[in-house]
């Protein structure tokens, strides 16, 4: 049986970190079609975690450098690759996974139809995707008191100040339910990427330069507004989404699980007073998981439900809510960058392993020398 190039691509992509999963109503292949031309999906194909020049793929798709060059730099501007410029002139090439990678980059290209296959795949999606959560949830520096021990990269500000190259990108998440009809109208311009990321951003059009003042100004309004700190899963990060619980894929997914708390890496969780409340209710407006309850007039947080994303805290007038420090046992371990946190989950899926990374890095230094000659 011939297996046409959109299977292939999406078995390719299923082996990435993210996965890429099949379903019985075929979705994901109506969304690599409307995302990838055919031409586009045989190349993608050559494409691994190995960033690679362009004259390495050429020789491993049978094609002429000037030809994988035009066709790598359309793809990087469709999203569908990650292009890395660390040496000027002389960029490489990735392959991105489904998510988080490829479907945020579609933020302007969304239509009805797509959207809708979108959100006919999540479900299926969120097994993979999520196996090993790819954000992790802070809390905003208004809801972190002097006595709460507090790592640097659990802290906004520490992990805004690591960084010097800042871009501001809108929110897929709220645009996406805002086409649908589904909008909440809070901010969308809020979502944040740093160094290598945000200028791949910047360089195709899903994003727009900006600097650290105006990032921190971000960070505040989020609060403000009720959103989420989602930044990525490990110490140094290249990203941070700023998220409500009505719009955002994975948190209006979880939302209606009965533990969220265990689809989540946040390292708190809200604590209450019951002595010192007064009851307003303001709390229960901005808790995105609906962990916050009324029950006989008594405001009660259910533990299993809370993601320690501290909205509760910074709008408490009589100071009832406050994070504590989850229990040793439930810390989750952080790898070091956003390379490290993609190959644990990749690990976590079994779909990529010590050996694979060694294998995979040794064709490319043999492709590499073998496209010299």
């Amino acid at each position: 049986m011939v297996i046409d190039v959109y299977q292939q691509l999406a078995r390719h992509l299923d082996h990435l970190p993210g996965g890429f999963p099949p379903t019985g109503s075929g979705v994901e292949l109506r969304i690599l079609r409307h995302l990838f031309s055919p031409e586009d999906a045989a190349l993608a194909l050559h494409l691994t975690l190995i960033p690679e020049e362009a004259r390495v793929v050429a020789r491993l798709a049978g094609i002429s450098v000037a030809a994988a060059t035009r066709r790598l730099e359309a793809m990087a501007r469709k999203g569908l690759l990650f292009r890395i410029e660390d040496v000027p002139g002389r960029p490489t090439y990735m392959a991105a996974q489904y998510a988080i990678g490829i479907w945020e980059c579609q933020v302007n290209r969304l239509t009805p139809a797509f959207v809708r296959d979108m959100e006919a795949y999540i479900p299926s999606l969120k097994d993979t995707a999520w196996k090993r959560p790819q954000l992790r949830t802070i809390p905003i520096g208004q809801s972190l008191h002097h006595a709460l021990s507090v790592m640097p990269h659990e802290r906004a500000l520490d992990l805004i100040d690591r960084h010097d190259r800042f871009a501001v990108n809108p929110c897929i998440c709220r645009r996406e339910r805002r086409l649908m009809g589904e909008g909440c109208g809070k901010p969308e311009d809020v979502c944040l990427t740093f160094g290598i990321v945000a200028d791949f951003m910047v360089r195709n059009g899903c994003g727009r330069a900006s600097d650290k003042q105006e990032v921190l100004e971000i960070i505040q309004r989020a609060d403000e507004c009720g959103l989420v700190l989602q930044p990525g899963n490990s110490r140094d990060v290249l990203y941070m989404c700023c998220c409500c619980g009505c719009c955002c894929a994975a948190l209006r997914t979880i939302k209606h699980l009965p533990r969220p708390v265990g689809w989540v890496a946040s390292p708190f969780v809200a604590a209450f007073n019951r002595e010192t409340c007064e009851g307003c209710g303001v709390c229960l407006e901005r808790c995105p998981m609906e962990a916050i309850h009324r029950v006989e007039g008594q405001i009660t947080v259910d533990p299993d439900r809370c993601i320690g994303c501290g909205l509760c805290v910074s709008t408490c007038p009589t100071g009832s809510l406050s994070l504590k420090r989850k229990s040793e046992a439930r810390r989750e371990k952080m790898p070091r960058d956003t390379v490290a946190s993609l190959y644990a989950l990749g690990r976590a899926r079994g779909k990529l392993d010590i050996g694979k990374v060694f294998r995979m890095q040794v064709k490319s230094k043999v492709d590499r020398l073998l496209a010299l000659r």
